[in-house]
């Protein structure tokens, strides 16, 4: 990652608001490795600065924010529709909730991270892959520790990291789920 004066350097100088550009915010590489380091650390632990949510209905979005927060260190404190962690009951939907983040990740055009829905073949470390059942709803979102560069052959390539039910370096085809949403973190504004 280039730094400058300490501050990760903007790969685009304006962000695209409503159609419009602005100076106003500049959007950043997403730091990946960062994302898959804190994902390793903490796969089979819990960073006591976070509630561990197993006992009611799950960590691992938890898990999943936690490790897109360490790639770009940027939260969204909008109330409600934003994306933050202060603490257990001063938190957004969107930081434990799958649904919540999914929309979040994909419709964030203010601050903090973005993404974008790609095939699950070609995700990349420090994305996440959401599993969902045969209704459509998404219940799981690890995150990618390591995936072939230029994307993967077969889903037995790319590897997760998740919390709930703990895993690191899991391939994802291991998984029973009947549909897959990979979320490729794009960037992210501040």
């Amino acid at each position: 990652m280039r730094e400058n004066n300490g501050d990760r350097t903007p790969f685009i100088r304006t962000a695209r608001r409503h159609g419009e550009y602005t100076d106003s915010m500049n959007i950043y590489e997403y730091d990946r490795a960062a994302a898959a380091a804190y994902a390793r650390k903490w796969a089979y632990g819990r960073n006591p600065a976070y509630y561990d949510f197993n006992d009611i209905g799950g960590d691992c979005t938890n898990f999943a924010s936690q490790c897109v927060y360490a790639g770009c260190g940027v939260m969204n404190y909008t109330p409600v529709f934003g994306w933050f962690y202060i603490s257990t009951n001063n938190r957004t939907p969107s930081w434990t909730g799958v649904e919540f983040l999914y929309k979040f990740l994909t419709g964030n055009e203010g601050v903090g991270p973005f993404a974008e829905i790609i095939d699950p073949l070609d995700a990349q470390v420090g994305d996440i892959i959401q599993l969902g059942d045969r209704a459509g709803k998404f219940f799981h979102s690890p995150v990618v520790v390591d995936a072939p560069r230029g994307g993967a052959r077969r889903l037995s390539q790319i590897l997760i990291a998740a919390h709930t039910y703990d895993a690191l370096d899991k391939p994802i085809s291991s998984y029973n789920a009947y549909k897959l949403r990979a979320l490729h973190i794009k960037g992210y504004r501040k």
